[in-house]
């Protein structure tokens, strides 16, 4: 089938980031916009610890294609609708309850961004008070201050303060050099990014198990597909055989052989049915809607062709959309999971952000350096209090504080020895995430290519059986042949009819489980990557 090429694989998923509103949008450019300034006098003074505070630039690069994304519009059922596979991933996307949280996350990830700049913008604290002595302050001085002629040791009391005293203050601080504020911004955009991949790795393993339900669901009503025929079948044969006994042509123990039979069935097509029931009620967790919901899915395993997708109906090429027939190289897969799998970029954000936190310790050896200035008025008088009446006095102060930590204890060395050794930690678990998704993505692609020949060898063994069924049906109506012949020829049909859904939908799984692995998982047949030879 001819299908336009994905561009590349992080496109599986459109990253978008999630809705919050014009006013929050708004609100983070107000934010921006008074950072210029600040960023002006900051860019001078961090050229001195270019090597601790690494710019996040790229790692922001990254997490804009990283962000995630969420599905607008009512994804509600239909009642009595079927639901095709990119119906049922729409909705998985839009309310599956992890998804939700995984969204919150998101949220949270990006206030942290917002506080971590206010760590570099100017703080400004104002504060007022009022005072009533309702006894004003005495001390006693030595008489002697005031009357030289006095004895040393009188003391005479003297009253300092008023009735009413006012006092306001407005103090203004600017950090001019601060590494561990400068670098937190970094650390804070880093673990927006992890979020954000989180996020995208989520809705991966959310679509993936929607597209396993699905397909489950579909294996199961082939099941109960199967036996309801075979039961039919039988009926029909007991029937027949029935009316041979009466005219003396067949035996009472063809008649019970058959009854047996028949009784066999009753009870696996009861399982078969259960078990549909129950992938409906998992299905329907995964979408996000009633458990009561009555769910119906498009698509049929018993009609569907691995080997020529347009000879298949509309419900089933959708189904194939989501993976297609067309297995990639073992090596291009490979590579495709080691540029776009999601839990592969998440440790390695997590060693980036490790790294940043290592940095974050080791400037704590560097200078702080802050613009500070202050204002305040105070008033004071006996009697009726008078805002801020007569006499006032002005207080006006502006200075550079340089703050420089000498020693504390060992505790900065101690710290940082405990991040180097939390990023040896995860750049180890990086390179054995590694070693396990190629190990994983060579073994589900060897899964798929396995079952994608098995069912075409069991498209073969349907054809025949059900020639053979056609023959020992006949050959038993016309009596040169036995019942035991009829029945090993329906359960033969029957068998190879399952055979054939169960390697189409270990096909499907395994391809599924491919995406996943390979992280170019789609959310609809359009959005699947189209290229053949993927």
């Amino acid at each position: 089938m001819a299908r336009p090429t994905a561009s590349k694989a992080m496109e599986e998923i459109p990253m978008r980031r999630p809705e919050r509103g014009a006013v929050a949008a708004g609100r983070r450019t107000t934010r921006r916009v008074r950072a210029a300034g600040v960023l002006a006098v900051m860019a001078v003074a961090t050229a001195g610890v270019g090597a601790f505070a690494a710019p996040a630039s790229a790692q922001r690069a990254a997490a804009a294609d990283l962000a995630p994304w969420r599905l607008a519009g009512d994804t509600t059922p239909t009642a009595g609708a079927a639901l095709g596979l990119g119906e049922a991933v729409s909705m998985a996307l839009s309310a599956n309850p992890e998804l939700g949280v995984a969204r919150l996350a998101v949220r949270e990830a990006d206030e942290r961004v917002s506080e971590a700049w206010g760590n570099v913008f100017p703080t400004v604290d104002l504060s007022t008070s009022y005072t009533r002595n309702l006894s004003v302050p005495v001390n006693f001085l030595p008489s002697i201050f005031i009357d030289p002629d006095a004895p040393p040791d009188e003391l005479i009391p003297i009253r300092f303060g008023a009735d009413n005293i006012w006092d306001l203050s407005i103090d203004i601080e600017q950090p001019l050099f601060n590494a561990a504020a400068f670098i937190g911004v970094g650390a804070a955009g880093r673990f927006q990014a992890l979020q954000d991949e989180t996020f995208r790795g989520q809705a991966q393993v959310v679509v993936t198990r929607v597209r396993e339900a699905y397909y489950r669901l579909l294996l199961d009503q082939e099941q109960v597909r199967l036996l309801e025929n075979s039961i039919r079948r039988v009926e029909q044969s007991l029937s027949e055989t029935r009316a041979l006994e009466e005219a003396g042509i067949v035996s009472e123990y063809d008649v019970l052989r058959l009854e047996v039979e028949l009784a066999n069935l009753t009870p696996n097509l009861r399982r078969a049915e259960e078990a549909v029931a129950e992938d409906r009620r998992t299905l329907a967790i995964e979408l996000g809607v009633d458990e009561g919901t009555e769910l119906r899915v498009r698509g049929a395993l018993a009609t569907m062709r691995l080997d020529d997708v347009e000879a298949n109906s509309a419900d089933n090429r959708e189904v194939l959309a989501f993976g297609g027939v067309e297995l990639p190289e073992a090596d291009t897969a490979v590579a495709r999971a080691m540029r776009g799998r999601s839990d592969l970029l998440q440790f390695e954000l997590t060693e980036s952000l490790r790294t940043t936190e290592m940095r974050l310790e080791q400037v704590q050896y560097l200078p702080e350096v802050s613009l500070f200035g202050a204002y305040g008025i105070a008033s004071q008088q006996n009697g009726d209090p008078r805002f801020f009446g007569d006499p006032r006095g002005y207080r006006r102060i502006a200075g550079v504080r340089v703050t420089l930590p000498v020693f504390q204890g060992f505790r900065r060395d101690a710290r940082i020895d405990q991040r180097r050794a939390v990023v040896d930690q995860a750049r180890l678990q990086t390179e054995y995430a590694r070693d396990r998704a190629r190990n994983e993505v060579r073994t589900l692609l060897a899964a798929a290519e396995e079952s994608r020949d098995r069912a075409s060898a069991q498209d073969l063994a349907v054809r025949q059986a059900t020639r053979g069924y056609e023959i020992a049906s006949a050959q038993y109506r016309e009596g040169i042949g036995t019942q035991l012949e009829l029945t090993d020829a329906e359960v033969a049909l029957r068998q190879s009819e399952f055979n054939y859904a169960q390697a189409v939908h270990d096909y499907l799984v395994a391809r599924a489980r491919l995406d996943r692995a390979a992280g170019t998982v789609p959310v609809s047949a359009t959005d699947a990557d189209m290229d053949d030879g993927r």
